[in-house]
């Protein structure tokens, strides 16, 4: 029996009701096979951040995670992407890079960093908030990079009028190339 149905944006398909946040289901997330989604479209989910005891800890990629960087993981989004996460809550955002893989909670689709959560509005009190992830660019299997659904839309909105698209790629950029571009 379905008990509620959402349509999520850039999705055809609909979604059953979330199931609880158990450690049985966190463990049949963990072995569940999640297809690599090179698309570049926009996801709709519920965002949460890392805890305290994984700071420093190496990520996918193999760095630490820096409770301080724009790091972020997906379970489906290749190592690498810049997106751009909003909290639908506040309208507040940020970008990030997919460097982890998880979040293996049902229904979550991004674990941020503290600070990025932050940032977006997301307390430690709440933990969890309603986001868009909207990929800039998606490292592709053969090298290339694709522009992701953010860049056909309003990035860099927040910004001061002048900067809106001030930090996007160039055609055929490599994703060092893109990752250099959000980095400080």
């Amino acid at each position: 029996m379905v008990l509620g149905a959402v349509a999520l944006v850039g999705n055809a398909a609909a979604q059953e009701a979330p199931l609880k946040n158990t450690p049985e289901t966190r463990a049949a997330e963990k072995v569940k096979h999640h297809e690599p989604d090179h698309s570049g479209n926009e996801r709709v989910g519920k965002a949460s951040f890392y805890a305290k005891e994984f700071a420093g800890k190496k990520m996918a990629d193999g760095a630490p995670m820096d409770p301080q960087g724009n790091n972020a993981a997906s379970k489906t989004l290749p190592l690498g992407t810049t997106a751009k996460v909003t909290n639908l809550e506040t309208g507040q955002s940020a970008v990030v890079t997919i460097r982890d893989r998880g979040p293996y909670v049902p229904g979550r689709i991004v674990d941020l960093s503290p600070a990025t959560a932050r940032q977006i509005g997301i307390t430690p009190k709440k933990g969890v908030a309603p986001v868009v992830v909207a990929p800039i660019t998606v490292p592709q299997p053969d090298g290339r990079i694709k522009l992701g659904a953010a860049v056909h839309g309003p990035l860099f909105a927040d910004q001061p009028p002048g900067r809106e698209g001030t930090q996007r790629p160039a055609p055929g950029a490599t994703a060092a190339d893109a990752s250099a571009l959000h980095t400080r």
